[in-house]
């Protein structure tokens, strides 16, 4: 069972960037997808997730600048993210969860983490 995210890198502020998280192994249909970052001295923080019926919910912070989708015939998530700013800068994770949750955006209902993909935004 594995996921691996793609597709971070270096922006300037203001620019775009559109993860991948690619699933391996998994019924990936079966499973609600989220994304998470973590900043370098921060917490990890819950940007949105996407149900099996491709409902997206996002963290109010995250809402309007970053856009969840999935491909299942892919087993490919996406995150895109635009009007990057510097305080974006972090370690972008997906993750898998068949668990029942109260709060969809709660990290610890997720089972199945990638190993992360690194987003800088600089000038």
């Amino acid at each position: 069972l594995q996921l691996v995210e793609s597709g971070g890198g270096l922006v300037q502020p203001g620019g775009s960037l559109r993860l991948s998280c690619v699933a391996s192994e998994f019924s990936f249909e079966d499973y609600r997808i989220a994304w998470f970052r973590q900043a370098p001295g921060k917490e990890r923080e819950a940007i949105s997730c996407i149900t099996t019926d491709e409902k997206t919910y996002y963290a109010n912070s995250m809402k309007g600048r970053f856009t969840i989708a999935r491909d299942n015939a892919k087993n490919t998530a996406y995150l895109h993210m635009s009007s990057l700013k510097p305080e974006d800068t972090a370690v972008y994770y997906c993750a898998l969860s068949q668990n029942l949750a109260k709060d969809l955006l709660d990290p610890f209902w997720y089972d199945y983490w990638g190993q992360g993909t690194h987003v800088t935004v600089s000038s």
